[in-house]
């Protein structure tokens, strides 16, 4: 995918670019103002892609605005570089003036530019990074995401390999926040014995080596957390390496973000997640079937969650009738909510990160062609984090 400009005032290509301007100069005066991070460039893309379409997506079904008040999203490729991110976010705080910065795919990115962000007294959102750091002592008012403590995914591949009997797990994350999260989250609820415990470079692509020390191990299930490209390479490797009858277990890896790449090498592994395509409420539904209208591929999770944060800062908006000056009711506003989520039900624990069920998925082909993740079973019904009761949220700003 080719590099987007550093600040660009369009949230997306072509006709989604046309809709996210139009309201805001049609009425006049001064939009909301939101800077969308995403990484957009190099092997990561097509997540940070889903995230920005699903944002889209949800504030086209808002006629583009937050709360009755027109919005301007100004959309910050992090290319995957906390140092780029840091500059980018702080030109979007203090030239551009921004009132929300929603998004970011990547824990190391959403640590990166947590302080600039909160300092300046502004409210982040993040639509998928949900690292541990966060979520307990270093919980924040300015903060809240609408995806999950990072654990908290991971933990329903652990609580799906005690349930299925394994006792021997062979694990593989990358060597960064989220994957330490990852391998935590795993351990929190398998009691079996982890065969091997094995961190890569956020880079890697080629895991010949991982591969052969798993058939020597033969686990009776393998746990990986591989996003993006990561995930690409490592199934279709997984699948050639004749490893496939060695159960797969994945947060990440496998899903709708991934899944147009890894095709029938995929088919039958598992995922955790906190929403697949497949749900059956309304809201889901239509987001859905937009989506794939307007961008012609399967939402993953990352574009459900964006989704859900322009439907999050809609109702908190209109809650203190377009007055974003009132940090305390704005807050407020936030914490209370009132949305239609796509995953059912939705509310925030104390520490902004949502209290909600996490599932079993597997990769399945759709009678379409198209490959998508599809809800087994309920695995963590209403789970708060583990870290919620170490944060002492500031009862005022």
């Amino acid at each position: 995918m080719a590099s987007l400009p550093l600040l660009t005032r369009r949230a997306t290509l072509g006709a989604g670019a046309a809709l996210l301007a139009t309201p805001a100069l049609a009425q006049g005066g001064a939009p909301i103002k939101v800077g969308l991070v995403a990484v957009l460039t190099g092997p990561q893309a097509a997540l940070g892609t889903q995230l920005r379409d699903g944002w889209t997506l949800g504030l086209r079904h808002l006629n583009t605005q937050l709360g009755g008040r027109p919005v301007e999203t100004l959309v910050i490729d992090d290319e995957l570089r906390p140092d780029v991110a840091v500059t980018k976010v702080r030109a979007a705080l203090e030239r551009d003036r921004v009132d929300f910065v929603v998004g970011v795919v990547f824990s190391n990115i959403l640590q990166a530019i947590m302080r600039p962000v909160t300092e300046a007294n502004t409210f982040l959102i993040s639509t998928n990074a949900g690292p541990s750091t966060f979520a307990g002592r270093g919980c924040n008012p300015y903060f809240f995401t609408t995806s999950y403590n990072n654990d908290q995914v991971h933990s329903v591949m652990g609580q799906a390999a005690q349930d299925e009997g394994y006792r021997r797990v062979f694990l593989m994350t990358p060597n960064y926040q989220a994957g330490r999260d990852a391998m935590a989250g795993f351990k929190s609820r398998f009691r079996g014995e982890v065969v091997d415990e094995v961190y890569v470079p956020l880079n890697q692509l080629d895991f010949s080596a991982e591969l052969a020390r798993i058939a020597s191990t033969r686990p009776d299930a393998l746990f990986t957390f591989m996003p993006g490209g990561l995930g690409v390479n490592l199934v279709r490797q997984y699948r050639q390496a004749g490893l496939a009858n060695i159960p797969f277990l994945s947060t990440f890896t496998v899903d709708e973000a991934t899944l147009p790449a890894q095709g029938e090498a995929a088919l039958g592994f598992f995922a955790g997640a906190n929403w697949a395509p497949n749900m059956d409420n309304e809201p889901n539904k239509r987001f859905v079937r937009e989506f794939e209208a307007a961008f012609n591929y399967v939402p993953a999770t990352y574009a459900a969650q964006s989704y859900d944060a322009a439907n999050l800062l809609d109702s908190a908006v209109r809650r203190v009738n377009g007055n974003l000056s009132n940090k305390g009711a704005l807050r407020q506003a936030l914490e209370a909510a009132d949305f239609q989520s796509v995953r059912g039900g939705f509310r925030f624990g104390t520490n902004h990160y949502p209290v909600q069920d996490f599932w079993l998925c597997r990769v399945a082909r759709r009678t379409d062609g198209k490959f998508q993740t599809e809800t087994v079973r309920r695995v963590l019904e209403a789970n708060v984090d583990p870290w919620a009761g170490e944060c002492r949220m500031p009862a005022r700003l």
